[in-house]
């Protein structure tokens, strides 16, 4: 789609959506010209060095309890229905995106055409259609941009579209909505609606949800993960929930980094969903994440609920005031060493990240596949007090797939692809804790960073494999005889009975996946 507007083809491109007697649209702005609508809409303020400071409002994370997908005969059999994809009628459906239709009626939106898919075997034309001019960029620069790579996208429907109205408030009595915001898929129409929340990162997950139901059709597994390769082409993924470090170990200096949040693994290669990156900046520091801090300081970065001097237009990234969950969204090619297209050769490594608070994992362990699996399905790591308003004390959380609320099928359907893919390429799965060791949080410490990045090092050049292993006496992981955990503590038993309570938590949370688990995986979790 070209850049200057054609009232025709407008008229065209957006009848299928049933959107009539619009202001204006502005379709694929390129980027200077979005900053000069923000600035103009008074979205946004211009920061020192180029960046945009964007405030969300009320939310400043996803509303969890305010997604749902469209219960039609078409994806019922195959949806993970319950807490994280809860049923939405198809005719309530209908009615609010008809409200939205009239809503949009005289004014204006952007329009962002754009791929989701790195590998052109499976790209997605993607269509998102909103209210700001700053989630246009943002949408410009977490996906692929077709300019970038030279490819036309034709006018017509595309396969997702996204339509996204933040200033729209649903009335839930009346919408059936759980409140004023609303994420809704419908996952055969291939649609997006999301409206009452401004939060950009809902417009990332939406389509990342429809990949998870679309790709295990097409033999690629779907992943909530980063992934990065080295000069040798030694690649890695890098499986971890928010707090464990999946963008900043992934977004490593010394290999090329290939996506830090949504990747798939297909017969041929692994590949970045996206061509941008949204990484948590709340106390971000240069000297501990230079890649990230310099990404965050350019022209085209979005900096959303970052704290701002209005007078030197510097930004603060220990100012939390807003919310904990600041966030920046920079195009993949900050990152100096970044592939993009981010596509890289099969995988030899898998790294599961936990941090674990209770300081009894050891700091890396290597995984049988069977483990893999039953890690996998867990998602295992844990909060700390400060994270979350009412938590006092550390709370084992366990995620399944590493990102449960974006997988719309049922978490064994992943767990069995991923152990296939494991078995296929013979790859080598590390367990990594970057929580606590000589105890717990508020008695123990927390893993140093740079011992984290040696033994990361270490496991993918290959000189890991001749350590001395160990198992685990409670979780039967194999453990490098030097990173024994239990000597980290001054109490042994006292380490023995946080292990037995960790393992309780773990059975119980698995209790879930045993009526479909085999006995292999049955046995792969703690003794």
């Amino acid at each position: 789609m070209p850049y200057n507007r054609n009232k025709v083809s407008e008229d065209l491109a957006m009848s299928h959506l049933g959107l009539k007697n619009l202001e204006d649209v502005f379709w694929n702005l390129p980027t200077p010209r979005l900053y000069e609508h923000v600035i103009r809409n008074r979205e946004g303020h211009l920061a020192h060095l180029g960046a945009l400071v964007v405030r969300t409002g009320h939310f400043t994370g996803r509303a969890v309890k305010d997604k749902f997908i469209v219960d039609d005969a078409g994806s019922h059999d195959k949806v993970w229905w319950g807490d994280f994809n809860r049923a939405f009628p198809e005719e309530q459906f209908d009615a609010l995106y008809a409200r939205v239709q009239r809503y949009l009626e005289g004014k204006q939106i952007y329009v962002e055409d754009c791929l989701v898919g790195a590998d052109s075997r499976y790209e997605k034309p993607l269509r998102v259609i909103t209210q700001d001019a700053w989630h246009a960029l943002f949408a410009r620069t977490m996906f692929v941009r077709p300019v970038d790579i030279n490819r036309e996208i034709a006018s017509d429907e595309p396969e997702f579209t996204v339509l996204h109205v933040p200033h729209f408030h649903a009335m839930p009595s009346h919408d059936g909505t759980h409140s004023e915001a609303f994420v809704i898929l419908h996952l055969t129409r291939r649609i997006a609606l999301i409206g009452g929340t401004a939060y950009a990162g809902e417009i990332k997950k939406s389509i990342f949800t429809i990949m998870n139901y679309l790709l295990p059709d097409e033999d690629v597994l779907p992943m909530h993960a980063s992934a990065n390769v080295g000069e040798d082409g030694n690649s890695a993924i890098f499986f971890g929930l928010s707090g464990t470090g999946k963008t900043t170990l992934s977004s490593d200096p010394d290999r090329k980094l290939v996506g830090d949040d949504e990747i798939g693994w297909s017969d041929y290669d692994i590949f970045n969903f996206e061509g941008g990156c949204y990484a948590k900046v709340d106390h971000l520091s240069e000297q501990k994440e230079p890649l990230i801090y310099n990404a965050t300081k350019r022209f085209g970065t979005i900096l959303e609920n970052v704290g701002l001097d209005m007078d030197s237009r510097r930004v603060d990234f220990n100012d939390t005031s807003l919310t904990e969950n600041t966030r920046a969204a920079y195009p993949v090619q900050a990152i100096p060493n970044a592939i993009y297209p981010g596509v890289a050769a099969q995988p030899r490594h898998v790294i599961m990240l936990t941090a674990d608070a209770f300081g009894v994992l050891p700091a890396i362990s290597k995984l049988t596949t069977e483990q893999a699996m039953y890690y996998f399905l867990l998602g295992y790591t844990a909060k700390i007090p400060g994270t979350e308003v009412g938590i006092s004390e550390p709370q084992a959380t366990f995620s399944p797939c590493f990102g449960a609320p974006f997988m719309a099928r049922h978490p064994c359907v992943y767990a069995n692809m991923l152990g296939k893919k494991i078995r296929q390429g013979n790859v080598t799965v590390w367990l990594l804790n970057t929580g606590w060791s000589g105890g717990g949080f508020g008695v123990g410490k927390r893993m140093d960073i740079d011992l984290t990045r040696s033994l990361l090092s270490d496991a993918l050049n290959g000189k890991l494999e001749h350590a001395t292993f160990q198992t685990h006496p409670v979780f039967g992981l194999q453990m490098p005889e030097a990173f024994n955990p239990m000597t980290t503590w001054h109490d042994p038993e006292a380490y023995m009975k946080s292990a037995r309570h960790l393992a309780e938590r773990f059975r119980q949370a698995f209790e879930q996946f045993e009526a479909d688990a085999t006995e292999a995986l049955l046995q792969a979790g703690p003794l």
